[in-house]
């Protein structure tokens, strides 16, 4: 790369980093800022977009599709709102090819759970939205061939989750376009996703899937597109979809921090601000929820985060990783240019310069209470609001859906805005696995194993229960009693192995330059480690021999590229044995100066002790001042 072309690209890099993001203007800004650099990098016939040597589970061809598919995400609310770019001369083109089945850049026929069926949903959108620039230039030949392309989906079997609203939303656009289409279809996959439907807002990602971002980047997203587009045909289910996002709002809403990040959770975290297309979505459906300035902020804040991370590489394209490339928390469908499923964030820029989203002056996050129980996700919320720290305190779930790294986006014990979450580099070890917030067991080989799944597990105010077994014959009961900046976890493990066990704290970010401290300011048996991004600790109140900070691979936590985990190590016998830790996390706080002295007795949520540990009942003294007590059956 020459010194011209590398000076171009921090041009744009730091011209998103500075844009305002605070009026429609600023929004098409973004979009253009971010599109300028995929000009070059599509493929001669215009079909594919070739963004990268990395590879996914589908083949390469198949990748760039995927990446021309999911441009239009954004281009196509663009156009909507009378955006002109060149971006669509050349997407036209590639339309044109891709659907031809005589050029040598045809998409191809496509099979039962083809990637391509999800490319194809944001065609029936553009068929419904913007028809006049899709379908109006083609000629009658192309029109054909498009049609013939996108209605194999009609043929095919998707995935029994989310994916059915693709062969929904292809179909809308059939008929919106006045193009046959399959009605029946329609009706027993919109049927099928009411199954999906648990309560309180929430669905599953299918029959016991797990509840996570697929919910409002893509069940609600769609839900609100059918309602605006379909809502004359259909306007029983428009409501409805309509009052589910509703609900689900006020819950989701606190997963935001007062900066603008969303909470790391789950799979498909490449997708990055699309966890905040689902605010764009609630406007553009006019659910009357939060008054549009909350909206407004909801959605704005967060692409300013996002714009704040090197997520962009060299050449100005998103890269595969979260707050920064990386491979490593990928998933296997993630190809270089999946992460451009973002940009579903940018549906407001459908709306006129009038639409009460642009008028709107931002407004703060709606207010919430310290601590939020979310039965269908099996989430406690809790909020500190002194710093916008958040985290989710999770039970775990009864099955697993294999992805990549599940234990660690699914069944750790906390999840948080302002520490992340890590997954493990390889198989050996400590500084290997990357064993935040959770408890791994070894049998003495080096070789750990973690929370996969549950076979029980409950919520009861803050205090959570699950029992999970790494081997047939080692159960592990598990206790947490959610707060902040102080939580507690109580195990008892019934083991017929003798195990090693270490239980990590939250992973602190290491900055350039700045190295881990262990400090002495915890009472013994703790560590705590502080520096410029905040402080992580743990404390061993009984069970454990040691605590130590861990130092990770690089990579492995989805926020910081380096990391050190405050840890308690022990060995355990063939028996019962209970294992009780208070654990510490407290993000830096700009606003004011934090103790030079922490500990569990000098803050607001405070260890009691055990009564009775070995039989009945373990008491406990939360952050609320009450005093919690834990039957132990």
């Amino acid at each position: 790369m020459t010194a011209e072309m590398k000076m171009g690209m921090d041009v744009i890099a730091k011209s998103i980093r500075e844009n305002p993001l605070a009026a429609r203007r600023d929004l098409q800004a973004a979009f253009q800022q971010l599109t300028g650099p995929l000009l070059g990098h599509y493929t001669g016939g215009r079909a594919r977009l070739k963004l990268g040597a990395a590879a996914a589970g589908y083949p390469d061809s198949i990748a760039g599709m995927e990446g021309f598919s999911r441009v239009l995400w954004g281009l196509v609310p663009f156009l909507a709102g009378g955006g002109e770019t060149p971006l669509w001369d050349i997407c036209l083109e590639g339309i044109r090819h891709g659907t031809d089945p005589g050029h040598e850049e045809y998409w191809g026929g496509v099979n039962d759970y083809d990637q391509r069926l999800v490319e194809m949903a944001v065609f029936g959108f553009a068929l419904a939205l913007v028809p006049e620039r899709f379908w109006g230039p083609l000629d009658e030949r192309e029109r054909k061939h498009l049609y013939a392309w996108l209605n194999q989906i009609n043929q095919r079997a998707c995935h029994d989750c989310n994916w059915l609203f693709f062969q929904v939303l292809v179909n809308i656009g059939f008929h919106k376009a006045g193009l046959p289409y399959d009605r029946e279809q329609m009706e027993r996959n919109l049927s099928r996703i009411d199954e999906f439907y648990l309560s309180d807002g929430w669905y599953s990602d299918g029959p016991g899937g797990h509840s996570d971002y697929y919910v409002p980047f893509a069940l609600h997203f769609y839900g609100l597109l059918y309602a605006k587009l379909m809502g004359d045909e259909d306007p029983e289910r428009a409501i409805r979809f309509k009052d589910r996002a509703a609900r689900f709002a006020a819950d989701f809403a606190l997963w935001f921090a007062p900066d603008g990040s969303a909470l790391p959770y789950g799979r498909s975290l490449t997708y990055r601000f699309a966890q905040s297309a689902f605010w764009g979505a609630l406007a553009y459906a006019d659910v009357d929820v939060f008054s549009p300035g909350v909206i407004k902020g909801l959605a704005l804040r967060n692409l300013r985060w996002w714009f704040r991370q090197p997520i962009l590489d060299a050449g100005g394209l998103l890269t595969v990783g979260y707050a920064y490339p990386n491979l490593v928390m990928a998933e296997n469908y993630n190809s270089p240019g999946s992460p451009y499923w973002a940009f579903k964030a940018f549906l407001p820029l459908a709306f006129p310069e009038n639409h009460p989203f642009w008028q709107a002056e931002e407004e703060a996050l709606p207010a919430g209470a310290p601590v939020s129980v979310q039965m269908p996700p099996h989430l406690v919320i809790c909020r500190q609001e002194e710093n916008g720290h958040v985290a989710a305190f999770n039970s775990g779930h009864l099955s697993t859906n294999e992805h990549t790294h599940t234990s660690a986006k699914y069944e750790k014990f906390a999840y948080s805005t302002a520490f992340g979450f890590s997954v493990p580099r390889a198989e050996w070890g400590l500084g290997q696995g990357a064993f935040d917030s959770m408890l791994a067991l070894s049998e003495g080989d080096n070789l750990y194993r973690v929370r996969r799944s549950n076979e029980e597990t409950r919520i009861e105010e803050n205090i959570i229960y699950a029992r999970w077994r790494p081997w047939h014959n080692v159960c592990v009961e598990s206790w947490i009693v959610a707060g902040l900046p102080w939580h507690y976890r109580i195990h008892r493990i019934s083991t017929d192995r003798e195990l090693d066990v270490a239980e990590g704290g939250f992973a602190l970010g290491l900055e350039p330059g700045v190295q881990g401290e262990h400090s002495g300011v915890l009472p013994e048996g703790g560590v705590l480690i502080r520096n410029s991004l905040g402080s992580s600790g743990i404390v061993g109140k009984l069970g454990y021999e040691r605590a130590e900070p861990i130092y990770p691979n690089a990579n492995t936590n989805v926020l910081h590229p380096r990391t050190v985990i405050p840890t308690l190590r022990g060995r355990l016998r063939p028996g019962s044995h209970w294992l009780i830790a208070a654990v510490y996390g407290n993000p830096a706080c700009p606003e004011a100066k934090r103790s030079a002295r922490i500990s569990p007795q000098g803050s607001a949520h405070e260890f009691s002790g055990i009564v009775d540990a070995g039989q009945n009942e373990i008491r406990i003294k939360t952050f609320m001042g009450q005093v919690k007590v834990i039957r132990v059956d």
